[in-house]
Parts: C-alpha cells; sequence; structure tokens
C-alpha cells in the first residue's frame, strides 16, 4: 500500500500502536531492571525502527541522547549482518566507534521482527548500565585518556541465534563488568522488553498485513520530516553564529571550544561546527551520533515539541562537523563524559537561534550531566556496591517563567535518585539534600537552582568519583539576565574542614567520618532583573530560593 492511501485516521491509530509498544517495553525495562540506575532513575530508552534501520517512534519517557544511538546501532547492525537476520536473532552492543553507540556503558540491543520470511522492522532499546568494566569502578571517571580504559567495547554481535543464547557472548560481557548479577539483571530486562515487543509488532502486523505496516512506517518518517521542514521555513533566512566552552577535559586541555555557524535558507538548515577544537585526550568527546542527537532535540524543542521524534527530523537537517573534532571525534577517542559536551552543544544551538525565537529560547541550563559515584564494601553482607548518579540542576529562565529548580535538562530526561532509595540500596547517609539559594541567575525571570547532596559512608571508607561541568564558565543568562552559579564538589574531614576538589574529581578516599558534598550549577536568567515584578522578588525571599543581600544587589526595585 503507497503512502498515499494511508488514511489520517489509519495512520494515527496506528502511530499511537507503535507508540504505545514503545512505551510498553519502557515500563517492563523499568519494572525488571536490578540497577536503581534503571529502576528509578530511568536512564533507559526504547524504540521501533523498520527493516532498513530508521528509527520509527521512541517511548514517550526516552532520553533524547539515546535517539541516535540507537539509529547508529541499526545501521551498524544491518550494513555487518545483511540478509544473515533470522526470527528469534537478538543483537548487542555499545561501542562509539564501530556500532554506532555514544559512550560505553550505554548497552543497546535490538531483535528483528518478520513478516513470515520477510523483515518488517525490530524493537529495540538501551540501558546505561552502571559499569562495563574499565580502568575506574562505575566506567565513567574522569582522567581517563583513551576508550580501551572506560570498559569493555562491544561490536554489533549477536547474542542470540533462532531463538537460542550465544552463552559464549554473555559469559564474556559478564566476566569484565563489576557487579555481574547486577549486571545479568539489567541484560534480561532489555531481553525481556525485546521479546514483549516483538510479539506486540506481530499483533500489530497481523492487523495491517506487512505492506500496510510499511507504507505507515514511510508515511511516519516522510510527514515528520514535511512537519520539520514547514517548521524550519517559519524562520527567516539568515546566518547566526554562537560560541561556548567546555571547562576542561580533566587531563589539562582547559577552555575547550565548540564554535557553531547556523544556515538558514528556505525549508533547509545546516549546522557548521568549523571553527571547534580537535577531540581532546579527555573523555569529554563527542561520536558524531552523540553531536546529531543534540542537534536534533533541540531543534525540535524550539521550532516542535510536539513533531514525533524518528528519522524524519534527521532528515530534515543538516550537520558539518569536522572528522577529528571535538563534535565528531575517532578512534580511540575516549567519551564516557559525553552527556555533559551534548549539554553545550544544546547551549550552541540555543545561544545562536536567541534572536530569531526569542519566545522560545531559555538561559543557558546546568549545562552539566554531574556524576557522583561511589563504591565500596558493603559492611552489611560483605558485597562490593557501586551507587551510580547523575544529578539534576537548574533549568534556564524562560521568557515568562522562572527555570525549574533541581532538574534534570535537554538530553538527558532522568530522575534523581530518592534519598529512600539511596539509603535502602547503598551504605550511605544523605545527610543533607536541598536547592541552594541564589544559585539561580537574576533576571526578569529568575534561573533555576542548583542541588546540594552531602552523603557520607556509613561503618566504612568508600570511594568517591565525580564529574561536572559548569564549575568554572557559569551558564549563561539572555537578553540582560544574569548568569547562573557554578557547581562544586567539595570533601568535609573528619575534623570539619572543608577542601575543594577538582571537577573531575577521581579515586577519592572518603573515610566514614567524612562527607562528600556536591553542588550542581544554577541556571541563567531571562531578561533584565530590573523588569522583575517585586511580588515575584519577595516571593523567592519568603521561600528561601535567594537571600536578601542577592535581592539587594540584583533588585534594586525593591527598596523603591
Amino acid at each position: 500500500m503507497p503512502e498515499a492511501e494511508v488514511d489520517p485516521i489509519t495512520l494515527e491509530i496506528s502511530w499511537n500502536g507503535l507508540k504505545s509498544i514503545a512505551d510498553e517495553c519502557f515500563i517492563t525495562i523499568m519494572r525488571s531492571a536490578f540497577s536503581s540506575n534503571v529502576k528509578e532513575r530511568h536512564d533507559h530508552s526504547t524504540a521501533i525502527a523498520d527493516a532498513s534501520g530508521r528509527l520509527i517512534v521512541q517511548a514517550e519517557m526516552s532520553l533524547p541522547i539515546h535517539l541516535a544511538s540507537m539509529g547508529g546501532m541499526m545501521k551498524e547492525l544491518i550494513a555487518e549482518y545483511g540478509d544473515d537476520i533470522g526470527p528469534g536473532d537478538l543483537f548487542i552492543a555499545n561501542d562509539p566507534h564501530v556500532a554506532g553507540g555514544t559512550h560505553l556503558p550505554d548497552i543497546n540491543m535490538a531483535a528483528p521482527v518478520f513478516d513470515d520470511d520477510r523483515l518488517i522492522g525490530f524493537v529495540a532499546n538501551i540501558i546505561h548500565h552502571a559499569d562495563v568494566g574499565g580502568a575506574a569502578v562505575g566506567s565513567m571517571s574522569g582522567g581517563l585518556d583513551e576508550i580501551y580504559k572506560e570498559g569493555l567495547r562491544i561490536p554489533v554481535v549477536r547474542l542470540y541465534r533462532r531463538g537460542i543464547r550465544c552463552d559464549d557472548i554473555m559469559r564474556i560481557l559478564l566476566l569484565n563488568m563489576r557487579l555481574p548479577d547486577e549486571r545479568r539483571g539489567d541484560l534480561n530486562a532489555q531481553i525481556a522488553a525485546c521479546r514483549l515487543g516483538e510479539l506486540r509488532l506481530l499483533d500489530l502486523l497481523a492487523e495491517h498485513g506487512g505492506d500496510g505496516l510499511r507504507a505507515m512506517f514511510d508515511a511516519i518518517v516522510s510527514r515528520t520530516e514535511f512537519r520539520m521542514r514547514n517548521a524550519i521555513a517559519r524562520l527567516p533566512d539568515g546566518s547566526w553564529t554562537f560560541t561556548d566552552y567546555m571547562d576542561d577535559d580533566g587531563i589539562g586541555t582547559e577552555d575547550i571550544r565548540i564554535h557553531l555557524t547556523v544556515i538558514k535558507k528556505g525549508e533547509s538548515i545546516r549546522f557548521d561546527f568549523t571553527g571547534t577544537d580537535p577531540q581532546v585526550k579527555g573523555n569529554f568527546n563527542l561520536t558524531y551520533n552523540a553531536t546529531q542527537s543534540a542537534i536534533c532535540y533541540s531543534l525540535k524543542a524550539l521550532l516542535d515539541s510536539e513533531v514525533p521524534t524518528n528519522q524524519g527530523i534527521f532528515d530534515a537537517i543538516e550537520i558539518v562537523a569536522p572528522v577529528g573534532s571535538f563534535v565528531n571525534c575517532i578512534a580511540p577517542a575516549a567519551v564516557a563524559m559525553r552527556a555533559n559536551s551534548c549539554q553545550r552543544v544544546v547551549d550552541c544551538v540555543l545561544g545562536a537561534l536567541a534572536p530569531v525565537v526569542p519566545e522560545r529560547v531559555i538561559g543557558a541550563a546546568n549545562g552539566a550531566n554531574t556524576s557522583a559515584v561511589f563504591t565500596g564494601t558493603d559492611p552489611r553482607n560483605g558485597q562490593m556496591y557501586v551507587y551510580l548518579e547523575t544529578l539534576g540542576g537548574g533549568m534556564g529562565a524562560r521568557a515568562h517563567h522562572d527555570g525549574k529548580d533541581g532538574v534534570q535538562v535537554h538530553i538527558t530526561n532522568t530522575s534523581n535518585l530518592p534519598v529512600e532509595a539511596i539509603e535502602l540500596e547503598y551504605p550511605l547517609r544523605v545527610e543533607e539534600y536541598s536547592l541552594i539559594p541564589d544559585t539561580g541567575g537574576a533576571g526578569r525571570h529568575r534561573g533555576g537552582m542548583g542541588i546540594r547532596r552531602v552523603i557520607s559512608p556509613v561503618d566504612h571508607d568508600c570511594e568517591f568519583n565525580g564529574v561536572g561541568e559548569r564549575f568554572r564558565n557559569r551558564p549563561w543568562g539572555v537578553f540582560g539576565g544574569h548568569d547562573g552559579a557554578a557547581g562544586s564538589f567539595h570533601l568535609i574531614d573528619g575534623k570539619g574542614d572543608s577542601h575543594r576538589l577538582s571537577s573531575k574529581a577521581s579515586k577519592v578516599l572518603l573515610t566514614s567520618s567524612a562527607r562528600a558534598v556536591i553542588e550542581t550549577p544554577g541556571a541563567g536568567g531571562y531578561g533584565k532583573p530590573s523588569e522583575r515584578e517585586p511580588e515575584d522578588i519577595r516571593a523567592d525571599l519568603q521561600a528561601g530560593k535567594i537571600s536578601a543581600e542577592a535581592a539587594a544587589r540584583d533588585y534594586p526595585q525593591l527598596g523603591q
């Protein structure tokens, strides 16, 4: 059935059917995974692709950063296996350089679905695993200077052949990962989601037939591209540039430059990163797929937040990312902390297009994926534990509202781990979990506030690894809004003395009498502070979001 014969009502019903499959697979992983990073923080995504590997639909709660990663894996899978794909197969991969991934902790799986003997599509998912081996516990520490140190590299390989598991592959995986029982549990959750997705897609296939389903896939992608190009066409023609900087790579390179030129003509738009610094030794580099995810998210957020997330968005844009640059690195570049760099790419897009869509942009958000890894031996059972979390911070202020406080922003879309879950599962005590006053940039609308978390080990010593960004280059405000506050890591020793740690803290000993203090960045304000309504300032004072000193300094109208 050609695309023209897919009537809008049938297409809408089928689209929602596909979306419900992806959503059900997402919930299946969330409810069956072992690790707190997945069952509590929801650091996973699910999707459906067609027979050529094009992503058709992503679950509602999926992470934007995972979009191109799953798409990248599909391209490599088809290129590697071609016609050697059969019913019951299941493929696994994670490598950023040869398997379309973005960093090693994100393990992709994909299972084919057949219409008799003809491939109709794939169900796919991705989980961020709390450890995949390598030189550092959690596989995300700062200071790692090549991909080989970051963990086990998995090309696209077959984990199941015709429904039979390849146990030798599974043994290799688990032998090279810390906490193999937890890893096995999370991997099994991914497998279960793939098998459920197969069954649900077969139900849809029985209803619409193979030709009908393929026509719907084509229609969904082409109409998404058409809708996105229409949104692009509404922008004025022109060229805009913006430059932002990463703090450092944790090894010695500081102020890593990301330079973006956006060129728009008609219904076409190009994002050109010519002038961006070369790839660095530290593990903040981006593969092309990671950069692509950040660009697609940004454009969707600015132009049409309701447009479906699929291959059609990719097809509507052009990206120029010089090979070997920070935003299109080559092997053996280290990439574990790529989420921080994706946040900066988003900031560059927002900064470049701020003059064009002022009502849609926001001030720079916390601009980081502040990570904390605590590891040690649990005194309750003598077993090793790994507590991994990435913490939210401020969201940039908006044209008509303040920024949200203490949230994950842009490409991450995960949750902050509840205190109860941390203290139940790990031998750790959360002594403070709060919003930090005066961290949101002043403005007509105030930037969001950062988070403070103070954690101490209970009855044992442990190791702390932390990675942060916007610890030096603060999140900027827009249209006269002030910058948000920077983040920081501190160690408070047994005597109560505070010691500032590097933003890429590695293998820090935390004794049972010590505490780690994690403070995430705030966010930039929107508009001049002098334009803020006095009642909003007084409300912030009453809520403790700003101090009296900050109010007097930033908002002179309060005393008038």
